[in-house]
């Protein structure tokens, strides 16, 4: 009933590949504030729901779009000239049972709560115009919560994941996760949250191009901000040995011009964000389920964030694919890499996709037929406990970008 499939992978395993390439849009970037917005309206609108109703009601909150302000950062300040303008749009159940819920207050106090706890050097209330349109969603829909059972599929859709990351994967999510720790943030404050990292690997060379927002008040003239520079790519370059043995080299903010002696040459903000003058964001834009953006490996184009946690497949199957994919590697000897896709019927219990196809790459000595039976209950459990994403997506265990 589940119509789970395996196939051998057509294909060299990522790290194979001679040029592979890899991009990871940090937390303060546009598109990922949106992102993060979404995600947790998303989850508090969840949370909100059982705890008046005992159950989640539909909602759909993936259409947060930023609208950057302008700014004017000098060196040791600056100001925001412009707010940044954020619209929160989408639907959800309004009323329940002669209960209203007032989903614009919860909506625009998260993503203030949000932002306060993401980008730090950002005054919320003078530097946002919040506004919510989250239209009336449909009552009728909430009868597909309520079926006895696993809910249907709103959609036919599907998802993809697959496990391990490569070690050029794992560099570049490793040094926008350092770069935006918040004990990071103590020792370097001036280092914004809007981080990008795009990786290039040609055969065993590593180049990393970093972009790194700097935090104006906290850089007092072209020195600092060259040796600040300096500074995190030695950072980096430190870091990268711990992932891999490839060489690397670390190139950051290489729109710099080093020759200029006015905050105009460089890369500087009032926030940590280019929200604040001229970079728009969207939700669904940026990094996909896991985290990356990998032109190498299949992708959906699908935005997770944001969308319900009970039946909206486009969420709920790309992060299913890639836990399902990361316990195959991990769990089932013999296996080199994993991908996963899994596609729904519109209306169809969303346990029972139209198909779950992993395509496998076995290690050397092993074959198809020695990995298959492991493989399969690993899928058939998942599959049969798909519910447990919803849970997860509540408590916010779960990235989805």
């Amino acid at each position: 009933m589940r119509n789970i499939k395996i196939e051998g992978l057509t294909q060299t395993a990522a790290k194979n590949d001679e040029i592979e390439i890899v991009e990871r849009k940090g937390i303060g970037h546009p598109d990922s504030i949106s992102d993060g917005i979404a995600e947790a309206v998303s989850r508090k609108l969840s949370q909100t729901y059982l705890e008046k109703f005992g159950e989640i009601l539909h909602h759909n909150t993936d259409e947060v779009q930023i609208t950057a302000g302008e700014s004017d950062p000098k060196f040791g300040g600056g100001q925001l000239l412009k707010p940044i303008e954020i619209l929160l749009t989408g639907r959800a159940i309004q009323e329940y049972k002669g209960t209203k819920i007032g989903i614009d207050t919860i909506a625009i106090e998260t993503a203030k709560n949000y932002l306060k706890e993401n980008i730090i050097n950002l005054d919320v209330e003078i530097g946002t115009v919040i506004e919510c349109k989250i239209g009336h969603g449909s009552i009728d829909l909430v009868d597909v919560f309520q079926r006895q059972g696993i809910p249907s599929a709103n959609d036919t859709s599907f998802g993809v994941g697959y496990a391990p990351l490569s070690e050029t994967e794992t560099v570049v999510l490793k040094t926008e996760e350092l770069l935006n720790a918040p004990s990071f943030k103590k020792k370097f404050p001036a280092v914004g949250e809007d981080i990008k990292v795009m990786g290039l690997r040609e055969k065993d060379n590593l180049t990393l191009t970093v972009a790194c927002a700097m935090v104006s008040k906290y850089v007092h003239n072209r020195e600092e901000y060259i040796d600040i520079k300096n500074e995190l790519k030695g950072i980096i370059n430190d870091l990268v040995p711990k992932y891999t043995d490839m060489d690397v080299t670390t190139f950051m903010n290489t729109a710099d011009d080093e020759t200029s002696k006015t905050e105009e040459g460089y890369y500087l903000t009032v926030t940590g964000t280019s929200a604040e003058m001229g970079d728009d964001g969207s939700v669904g834009r940026g990094n996909r389920a896991n985290g990356l953006i990998t032109p190498n490996r299949s992708m959906s184009m699908e935005a997770t964030s944001g969308k319900n946690p009970i039946n909206h497949v486009g969420k709920i199957y790309n992060l299913l694919s890639n836990e399902i994919a990361r316990d195959i590697v991990s769990d089932v000897e013999g296996v080199e890499q994993a991908s996963l896709v899994i596609l729904s019927q519109i209306g169809k219990p969303i346990d029972q996709p139209k198909t779950a196809t992993a395509h496998i790459l076995t290690e050397e000595g092993y074959t198809l037929q020695d990995v298959e039976p492991e493989i399969r209950k690993i899928m058939d459990k998942w599959l049969q406990n798909v519910s447990d994403i919803t849970k997860f997506m509540v408590e916010g265990k779960l990235r989805t970008f």
